[in-house]
């Protein structure tokens, strides 16, 4: 490979160069490099993409706990850790992109998934949120969840069950239960990974975007009917008020009544083609 110097010019291959002096050609021969100095460059490994390092953690991890077991601490803190490094830059996303604009700016708009891996054991993929797009309160049963704000301005209400009924199946339950609020607030990007789990951490949760947003998810296990893992809708039961409504409990811990629904029907997910860099399953 020739190598362009300083000024343009092209260096000279081999043990000897060539420089004009006065007009005549004077040869020398170069010195031998001291302890290794000045020796021709390596060839540059290829960096490894940030969704293959991400791909690679959640393989390792998910596929070690086990068919839907939580990862041990160390795994949660090992794709934490990938996802806390990743950028949007990392995944090719801008909030100038056609998946953020309002198409309708009096409707609802339409959040965009792109999805990047998925097997038995976990998923990849992005939610993409215009300004005002709302990702409806719903659970994640049985999984531990990994949410990463790439860009943009969001509100997050999670809850967890209240303690006494996280052991009831949900066939022997009818009518409003009560869960815990577990977070209701804003989150700015860059903000550090959040992660939810089966029975703790904000189980179920709501996004509402204050402006363009983009949210990096990984699913361990991903959702499955057949294998129970259904994804349920709920909303903030307003049948509930006669037998308590929103409860503030001592300590400040605050209670809400939730009961199933269908996904509000001006709710819109549609599937894109996700263009960034691409993950190698060999």
């Amino acid at each position: 490979m020739r190598v362009e110097a300083i000024g343009g010019l092209p260096e000279l291959e081999g043990s000897r160069s060539e420089s004009w002096v006065g007009g005549a050609i004077r040869r020398r021969r170069q010195r031998r490099p001291r302890h290794g100095a000045g020796a021709a460059p390596q060839a540059m490994a290829t960096p490894v993409a940030a969704v293959q390092r991400l791909f690679e953690a959640c393989r390792e991890v998910f596929n070690d706990a086990g068919p839907g077991a939580v990862p041990p601490p160390a795994g949660i803190e090992r794709v934490k850790a990938v996802l806390d490094s990743i950028t949007a830059e990392d995944v090719g996303l801008t909030p100038n992109m056609s998946y953020f604009r309002r198409v309708d700016p009096h409707g609802t708009p339409k959040i965009t998934y792109l999805h990047l891996y998925k097997c038995e054991a976990f998923s990849i993929g992005i939610f993409c949120l215009p300004s005002r797009g709302v990702i409806p309160l719903h659970n994640h049963p049985g999984m531990t969840v990994f949410s990463k704000l790439l860009f943009g301005t969001m509100h997050v209400k999670s809850y967890d069950w209240a303690a006494a009924q996280q052991d009831i199946p949900d066939a022997q339950l009818q009518g409003p239960r009560l869960a815990k609020v577990k977070s209701d607030g804003i989150l700015t990007a860059p903000h550090e990974t959040s992660v939810l789990y089966p029975e703790d951490g904000g189980n179920m949760h709501c996004f509402t975007a204050q402006n363009a947003c983009a949210v990096l998810d990984v699913l361990g296990p991903p959702y499955d009917d057949g294998s129970g893992r259904h994804c349920q809708y709920y909303n903030v039961s307003s049948s509930a008020i006669s037998v308590g409504g929103s409860m503030l409990m001592p300590g400040g811990d605050s209670y809400e009544w939730l009961e199933e629904s269908e996904p509000p029907q001006d709710f819109y997910l549609v599937g894109s083609t996700y263009m960034g860099p691409r993950i190698l399953d060999q």
